[in-house]
């Protein structure tokens, strides 16, 4: 089975800069999809950004376009979240996921998170003003 390691959390103020690393360390068999979710207390968790590993085509949610890239390493399998212009709405938990198929569906669907069945443990990022 897949496990993730996720690195790269951290505070920063608003403006600031991080970068949040997702990396398979066992099989990585049925991760064509990997995304990058995020979840504050009481509320949903919900996708920011997505990416399919063969194609290396990418999603993102509307409220990080522009500031967020997800990509991944030429010679390994880590993906990537690189984000710029933090604001405190940033602030949460962020967590790894892969899965084989439907990438971009959980961008819009929320319920589209049901199939997936490999998370990483989720690293902080929080954002102060």
């Amino acid at each position: 089975q897949v496990q993730l390691d996720e690195s790269g959390g951290g505070s920063v103020q608003v403006g600031g800069s991080l970068r949040l690393a997702c990396t398979p360390s066992r099989n990585t068999a049925n991760t064509n999809c990997v995304a990058w979710f995020r979840q504050v207390p009481g509320k949903e968790r919900e996708a920011v950004a997505t990416i399919y590993t063969p194609s290396g085509n990418t999603g993102y949610a509307d409220s990080v376009k522009g500031r967020f890239t997800i990509s991944q390493a030429a010679t390994n399998n880590t993906v990537f979240l690189q984000m710029n212009n933090l604001i405190p709405e940033d602030t949460a938990m962020y967590y790894c996921a892969a899965w084989s198929a439907g990438c971009s569906a959980v961008l819009t669907d929320r319920s589209a998170q049901q199939i997936i069945r490999t998370w990483g443990q989720g690293t902080q990022v929080t954002v102060s003003s």
